[in-house]
């Protein structure tokens, strides 16, 4: 599926000589910012090989790649391992930047807001909260069958029965429902806007962290701190978490499988995480990058 404008049959955001030139300005980026689950990763969680092999081209041509997820720092290492040292790492929809193990962006949720939310989660019908932390995750009474799914995303955790037992900071409450967050959680809590950032950032979860918590805001600041202007930043993504970022850049894409509120915000629609859309992308980018 070659990239092409949203609302081509309806809105068109850009015509067709208007796209060409876009790619033609794609020597210009500087930097990539793709989100993970359902965007960078597929639909087994997986970073695929072609993805590494084109991530050598973007340093060889010093674009500067940025991963930034929902999903805890020590996760998106994981996913990430072997080019940790080479990438910015945006953690917890951006409560969290870091790079080469420095934490650079640190937003902390205030431990009077969190006894009221703690009050306010665990009395949510089905919705199994999990606070976390730079370094590990707390998770309120959960099965071992929920535990086993939420390894995936928290593979540092602990089980808690109560508040006291979190002894870390947290940065951000992560909700979940097995059948459909948006449906089921995001009604409880959407009452919390604007003083917090209430956001459906999956089909199983909802998340709660401060107002100034968000991936665009922590991409704008590292627009600033590297010098990159939205012109020259290209951004990926796929749900509701990724609105913000996508905001900030010209180059913004929306997966085929993404949420309609990112179709309608992203400037360009592309193929979906199962079919390497980001990584179609990335190929046009180090073609039109290679001939300068």
């Amino acid at each position: 599926m070659f990239p092409k404008p949203i609302g081509m049959a309806s809105a068109l955001k850009f015509t067709s000589f208007e796209y060409n030139l876009h790619i033609q300005f794609m020597k210009d980026i500087k930097m990539v910012v793709t989100d993970m689950d359902g965007t960078l990763l597929n639909s087994n969680h997986e970073v695929s090989t072609k993805f590494f092999d084109l991530f050598k081209h973007l340093k060889k041509q010093d674009i500067q790649f940025v991963a930034a997820s929902g999903r805890p720092y020590y996760s998106i290492v994981k996913k990430l391992q072997t080019i940790e040292s080479d990438i910015i790492i945006v953690a917890e929809n951006g409560g969290l930047v870091i790079k080469n193990e420095q934490t650079l962006l640190s937003n902390v949720l205030n431990p009077n807001r969190v006894k009221e939310l703690y009050a306010l989660v665990t009395k949510i019908d089905n919705t199994y909260p999990i606070f976390c932390t730079k370094h590990k995750a707390y998770i309120y009474r959960a099965s071992e069958e929920l535990v086993k799914t939420f390894s995936e995303y928290y593979s540092a955790y602990t089980i808690v029965d109560n508040l006291e037992e979190i002894t870390d900071d947290i940065i951000k409450i992560a909700l979940y429902h097995q059948t459909n967050s948006e449906a089921h959680i995001f009604p409880h809590v959407k009452h919390l806007k604007p003083e917090l950032n209430v956001v459906v950032s999956g089909n199983h979860w909802v998340d709660i962290s401060e107002a100034i918590t968000n991936k665009g805001n922590a991409l704008t600041f590292l627009q600033k701190e590297l010098g990159v202007k939205p012109s020259e930043t290209m951004v990926f993504g796929d749900f509701n978490n990724d609105l913000e970022m996508l905001k900030c850049a010209e180059y913004s894409y929306a997966m085929a499988n993404a949420h309609p509120d990112v179709k309608a915000v992203a400037n360009f629609e592309i193929d979906s995480n199962d079919n390497n859309g980001v990584e179609l992308v990335l190929e046009q980018l180090i073609a039109e990058s290679s001939k300068h």
